[in-house]
């Protein structure tokens, strides 16, 4: 029985290669542009599904979806929304029944989509909702990647401003990156037989046991400190 780790460190992924999407990267901005990606899209079986948005820095600020990515493993095409707004042929993709819509956190990326253009999502997997059944704990993207592939993707550009008219080639890369990563951990996972039902729960008892023993040391350690603070003397200042 194949056994993934549960959890990676930030430290364990920086030592590992680095690895980025190296297929064909089509950029669509134009509404006659939208209708010869979907040809190709609507295609395939199951595709890597994810979106960006401008980021934001103030707590309770959102801003609208700007970029959506669908990837097959050779081939990405990125919407931008932002200048072709999410179009009913586009929403149309997300309620086709026959093609396997992969993504992480896709009820996140889903929502940003209907806010602009309502349509009903059908066969969308979220890869967070399947990792557990394989002994993966960890839930973002790059972590996913690392403990499956053990390979770095990298989350330079997150934060990049994903309204800009022009993307760079470094964004291009990384949003094309997200989506291809997405497609090949489910398509790896898929292959594997899940980890029994009886193995899963008991190592989420373990986890859900680490998570209150942690909780417990980090309260004792505050307790600690404020009584200490408490015994030391005055100061003469």
């Amino acid at each position: 029985m194949h056994h993934y780790e549960r959890h990676i460190s930030k430290e364990q992924i920086a030592a590992l290669p680095l690895v980025s999407f190296e297929g064909e990267v089509h950029v669509v901005n134009t509404k006659e542009a939208v209708a010869p990606a979907l040809e190709y899209l609507n295609r395939q079986k199951v595709v890597g599904v994810d979106t960006e948005a401008r980021p934001s820095f103030q707590r309770g600020q959102h801003f609208p979806t700007a970029l959506v990515q669908i990837a097959t493993l050779k081939r990405c095409y990125l919407f931008q929304i932002n200048k072709i707004g999410m179009t009913d042929e586009l929403a149309a993709f997300f309620e086709n029944e026959q093609i396997k819509k992969v993504g992480l956190a896709f009820r996140d990326d889903l929502g940003g989509l209907r806010s602009q253009h309502p349509f009903a999502p059908a066969n969308c997997v979220d890869i967070q909702q399947i990792v557990n059944s394989y002994g993966i704990f960890d839930l973002g993207l790059q972590k996913v990647y690392a403990i499956v592939f053990g390979q770095r993707i990298s989350k330079s550009q997150q934060l990049t401003n994903w309204d800009t008219p022009t993307l760079t080639l470094e964004q291009a890369r990384y949003a094309s990156t997200d989506a291809w990563a997405t497609l090949r951990i489910y398509l790896r996972l898929t292959k594997r037989r899940p980890l029994p039902k009886a193995v899963v729960e008991k190592m989420r008892a373990e986890e859900k046991e680490l998570m209150i023993r942690h909780q417990q040391e980090m309260m004792q350690q505050k307790k600690e400190e404020e009584q200490q603070t408490k015994n030391e003397p005055p100061s003469n200042l």
